[in-house]
């Protein structure tokens, strides 16, 4: 694991917290994104803790020439990040809190490193809420959606309310994992990495809204 962040308190304290797991180990450290991709591209670590605000290159640039090498979870001290959309659209998996409790940071963690995604609530909300400022857009509709089968395109449309797998489950009157199964097939379909990237194509396309 890689912890980003140009504050090396804040890097210590990260490192504590998840070196405090008998199955984590910290890689490396950078002060910034620039440092932080070249370590990523030299070492290849599983997950990288981001912050969002850093000197040379910020953590939305660095996610972005990253996020097909290793899974970020974007960490930043403000609930109202006006950059929540544009770092998800950059390919991270997970966006918490500084301030969030330790557990929820190893939870991040371990879901991201499982190949999931993580949003909080808050985040899905201003997620939801950001498009729903922007100007209607019209982009190609991917071909792959006509693929998807009814009960898919009813899940999809569920994941992006931000409903968590066991929320859709009870919503649809089926087990969790059917519901992990049809997620686990609609992101296949559409060739998207993770439940992120579902969220934002389903907006984009107006699936949900």
């Amino acid at each position: 694991m890689l912890i980003v962040d140009d504050q090396a308190m804040v890097r210590a304290g990260f490192r504590l917290i998840v070196e405090s797991q008998p199955d984590m180990q910290v890689a490396g450290e950078a002060g910034d994104g620039q440092a932080a991709v070249e370590l990523v591209r030299r070492d290849r670590p599983d997950v990288v803790l981001m912050d969002v605000r850093m000197p040379r290159m910020d953590g939305i640039e660095a996610t972005r020439q990253i996020a097909g090498i290793s899974r970020v979870v974007i960490l930043t001290t403000f609930e109202l990040d006006e950059y929540v959309f544009d770092a998800l659209a950059a390919g991270a998996s997970a966006f918490l809190l500084k301030a969030a409790p330790p557990e929820e940071l190893i939870r991040a963690i371990r879901v991201v490193a499982d190949g999931d995604s993580l949003l909080a609530p808050s985040v899905t909300r201003r997620l939801i809420e950001e498009f729903a400022r922007r100007p209607p857009r019209a982009p190609a509709r991917p071909k792959q959606l006509d693929s998807l089968t009814d009960r898919e395109r009813e899940v999809l449309t569920e994941v992006a309310r931000g409903l968590t797998n066991a929320e859709i489950a009870s919503r649809l009157h089926v087990s969790e994992t059917t519901v992990k199964t049809h997620v686990a097939h609609l992101l296949d379909k559409l060739q998207l990495r993770d439940r992120v990237q579902a969220v934002i194509l389903a907006y984009e396309v107006g699936l949900a809204g």
